[in-house]
């Protein structure tokens, strides 16, 4: 799914307008579609206190105030009744209001602190197109609905919320629990300073022109069900072991085989065909007692102190690496005599960031880092939009794949393309995580996924396998291992 400018949203609009449907028209499907989600998801509620601007996300709002009204629920309305002058679709809209008696027209500081579980606020303020820091009107009332302890509902995007950019640090915004948008995510709904504001994102098909959204060009994308579908290969009949390549998962230290052992779990969850695993021979028990199928390397007594190259072979390399002399010193020889593309993770990016010598990385490598560990290799960002911008920088300049890891984990291509993963949540914030991700990676791409196409598929069935997780055992209780054990169940799904 593309990722639009606010302007090219905008423009999107006009592009569907001008194929035949008259804005009001438009803006009456899009209220009809929040009014649909609204009544499956909140069809115990018995008020709803609709917040209304003077542009045309008002209007959507004053829409889907007439159309609740018709379903049977209670609603009040609240605009600036003193200042306001509205858009020409808003104003059309509000004049069908002002026809129904049964709703309640009240000024904004009417609002009353109420705390009742089955009265709803939705938030119909500004849209996407707002671009200025609030005025302290606006700002007072956002901070007193906020206080509010009831559901809340925004329509497009919470207010003062910006749709491309981060907002300064003190912004008023409306603090959502769902967020109704059309047609588009927008990238303020996938970076953490803002995401928060948010809640649950449901993206609701308008019918927006498809042509213009096929033609027009972004470098941000969602990876969705439908890419994924695409991606993903089914296993053909009459292939064999060799058929699925080979995965060399390296790292692992005394007190740290665990790291290695979820990588190399998970490559065999995801479809390796030979599986190895270098690693310490304090490893050795291990790594064989728990994870059979896989065949041992021993590379060193308590450190990996030698990376031995195979051929026609795709290593993981990094978790439970350690930082150890005879470590880097392994890891650097390796990355000398070795040109093929690889993914480098944990302590194996930890020694590069403390060398700088990360054009050592061969193209086309996939790297994994965290937050902390991305500052390490490139440098301290202001916040999560620059830190995109700095990857899609360093990606182009070392013709790699970062994989910069978040609650919505990124993959930035040498093209400067980002793709924002919606898979995945909360429970997946513990050690070992990222060794099962590696894990996946290698696996796919030992099996001859393109590389960028395996970084798509790998993060999303990573989040994929997460969710299930979570489902059955909870964020809090859920345990890495146990996401490798739903690596299956996706796949199940996908067939």
């Amino acid at each position: 799914m593309k990722i639009l400018t606010a302007d090219q949203i905008k423009k999107c609009d006009s592009a569907t307008i001008e194929n035949g449907i008259s804005s009001i028209n438009l803006m009456e499907k899009a209220a009809n579609a929040c009014v649909d989600w609204i009544q499956v998801n909140f069809k115990q509620a018995k008020r709803f206190l609709i917040f209304c601007g003077q542009g045309n996300n008002g209007g959507d709002g004053l829409a889907i105030a007439r159309l609740l009204y018709e379903k049977g629920f209670d609603v009040e309305v609240f605009i600036e009744k003193n200042q306001m002058k509205f858009s020409a679709d808003a104003e059309i809209n509000f004049k069908r209001l002002k026809l129904i008696k049964g709703i309640d027209i009240n000024n904004f500081s009417d609002v009353l602190i109420v705390n009742n579980e089955k009265s709803v606020i939705v938030d119909a303020l500004f849209g996407y197109g707002l671009n200025r820091e609030l005025s302290n009107d606006f700002k007072n009332l956002i901070e007193k609905l906020n206080q509010i302890p009831v559901p809340k509902i925004s329509i497009d995007i919470p207010t003062g919320l910006y749709a491309d950019k981060i907002n300064e640090e003190e912004s008023a915004i409306f603090k959502a629990d769902f967020t109704l948008t059309f047609q588009f995510y927008k990238r303020s709904f996938l970076h953490p300073e803002t995401g928060k504001f948010c809640g649950k994102i449901e993206v609701l098909d308008i019918d927006l022109n498809s042509k213009f959204i096929d033609e027009v060009k972004t470098d941000y994308f969602v990876i969705d069900g439908s890419l994924i579908r695409k991606i993903y290969k089914p296993r053909e009949d009459f292939s064999n072991k060799g058929s699925f390549g080979k995965s060399i998962l390296i790292g692992g230290s005394y007190g740290k085989i665990g790291a290695v052992l979820m990588s190399t779990l998970s490559a065999l969850r995801t479809g390796s065909g030979l599986t190895f695993t270098m690693a310490p021979e304090c490893g050795n028990l291990i790594l064989q007692s728990q994870v059979p199928e896989a065949m041992f390397i021993g590379v060193g007594e308590k450190y990996v102190d030698d990376i031995e190259v195979q051929e026609k072979a795709v290593y993981g390399i990094g978790p439970g690496l350690g930082k150890e002399k005879q470590t880097q010193k392994a890891l650097f020889d390796f990355l000398k005599s070795y040109q093929n593309p690889m993914i480098l993770d944990a302590d194996a990016l930890n020694i590069l960031a403390e060398s700088q010598n990360l054009n050592l990385i061969p193209k086309n490598s996939v790297i994994t880092p965290h937050p902390l560990e991305f500052e390490r290799l490139f440098g301290k960002t202001q916040n999560s939009f620059d830190r995109i911008e700095l990857a899609k920088e360093k990606a182009e300049e070392l013709q790699i794949f970062i994989v910069l890891k978040d609650h919505h984990t990124a993959v930035i291509t040498p093209e400067r393309k980002v793709y924002y993963n919606i898979t995945g949540n909360s429970g997946m914030a513990k050690g070992g995580s990222g060794d099962v991700l590696t894990g996946i990676l290698t696996s796919l791409i030992s099996q001859k996924y393109d590389i960028e196409k395996a970084c798509l598929f790998g993060v999303w069935l990573h989040g994929k396998a997460g969710d299930l997780a979570a489902a059955e055992f909870s964020e809090e209780s859920m345990l890495p291992t146990d996401l490798i054990n739903k690596i299956g169940e996706v796949f199940q799904n996908l067939s």
